[in-house]
């Protein structure tokens, strides 16, 4: 759980490092004013939006410094370097479903409905391109996992 006071006393850390106030910060991370007012006077709980706000607009702010004070405010090259070579780690760890399924055909998931079409008509190579994820020229700014026990780790590669 978090302690709303004290994380109330980081997010005042981070307004001096950024030499914002109140008003400044709440627009710059795309929130009402209120919202923000309410929370630095402890009326209100931060919710996972507006710390994923703050995340995605001041990437020097720790997740886990911010919510329960434990890591640097801001991040170290050797943190952000360390997040880095976990998410390669844990990318290479994660077993490739396509190759795993030497039969896979992008072309048509619903072979069943499709099939006289395919043995009828010849196919022409093409370049396929997944659309889900980001192509060469995309960088990936973070990847964030949401555990089913209400958790969630941001990882920046």
């Amino acid at each position: 759980m978090v302690n709303i006071d004290d994380f109330v006393k980081r997010l005042e850390i981070i307004l001096d490092y950024y030499t914002l106030n109140a008003s400044s910060f709440a627009d710059k991370i795309g929130v009402q004013r209120s919202s923000m007012s309410h929370l630095l006077s402890g009326r209100n709980k931060p919710s996972l939006d507006f710390v994923m706000k703050i995340l995605e607009v001041f990437p020097d702010v720790d997740l886990y410094w911010l919510l329960n004070g434990k890591g640097n405010f801001p991040k170290s090259n050797d943190e952000i370097s360390i997040q880095k070579s976990n998410v390669i780690s844990e990318i290479e760890k994660t077993p490739s479903l396509i190759s795993s399924n030497e039969n896979f055909n992008a072309f048509d998931l619903f072979s069943e409905i499709n099939h006289e079409k395919e043995k009828t008509e010849p196919k022409s190579p093409s370049p396929i391109k997944n659309q889900i994820f980001a192509s060469e020229e995309d960088e990936i700014e973070k990847i964030i996992f949401f555990h089913k026990n209400g958790t969630f780790k941001v990882y920046i590669p």
